[in-house]
Parts: C-alpha cells; structure tokens; sequence
C-alpha cells in the first residue's frame, strides 16, 4: 500500500490539533466543574473546537500554500468541497460520540479533566477514521 503524503499530513495536523484541543477543552472541563454537566459539556466542546479549528486552519493553510498556487482553481474548488464534505461527515460522528461520552461519565462521577480527555480520545479515533475513510474512498487523495 502506497502512503499518501497529503492524508499523513492531514492526519499529523489532526493529531497536533488532538493534543492541544484535548489539554485545554480537560482544563476547560474541570473549571466549568460547579456547573450542571449538560453545560460543562456543551462548554468544553465548543472551547475545543474553536482551539481544534484555529489551529487546524492556520497547520492546513502552512502545508498546502506552495501546492495551491500551482493547481488550476478548479481543482483546488473539487479538493477544498471534497475536504470539507469528509470533514462535515467526521464532524457528525465526532459531535455524536463526544458530547453522550463526555456528558456519561460526567455524570458517573470521573473528574471533568479525566473525563474529557477519555472522550476526546474515543471521539477524535472516531473522526479520524471517518474522514481518512471518506477521503480514500472518494479519492481525494
């Protein structure tokens, strides 16, 4: 099986985004601990996507400015709507595994820093595999 440099690139930055969303969305966590669980988790979810999707962003635009300026704009269109429809797609089970995890074991009693970080690892494998997935099958890379 041939490596994609594009979707280990897409990946690396998904795991550097991980590490960073998921240390301070617990720290989030465990600062909205006076709080009812269902706002504790709405909280930290969003604070970590604004972290996740800032970081993302600028870590995407970094490693594909030099590839873009040499693709015809209709290819970048037919990348950027196939990038962005496996990332809606992730997103959906990302959303729909954290949020009942993250909330679940609020609610058994784990520590909000514990709990969030245990959810975000089983939410962001979920993505991760999704939109790798999405991306092979419909062969954007």
């Amino acid at each position: 099986m041939k490596l994609n440099q594009q979707l280990l690139q897409i990946n690396r930055n998904f795991l550097i985004c991980f590490v960073i969303s998921a240390s301070l969305s617990a720290a989030v966590a465990q600062l909205l601990v006076d709080y009812e669980n269902y706002l504790n988790t709405t909280f930290t979810i969003i604070f970590g996507y604004i972290i996740y999707f800032g970081i993302f962003s600028c870590l995407f635009y970094l490693d594909n400015k030099k590839r873009y300026k040499t693709m015809k704009s209709s290819l970048i269109k037919k990348e950027l709507f196939a990038l962005i429809s496996s990332f809606g797609v992730g997103e959906i089970i990302y959303l729909s595994v954290r949020w009942p995890t993250l909330y679940y074991f609020l609610e058994i009693g784990i520590e909000p820093f514990l709990a969030s970080l245990i959810s975000e690892i089983i939410s962001t494998a979920c993505y991760m595999i999704t939109v790798t997935v999405v991306l092979r099958k419909t062969k954007t890379f």
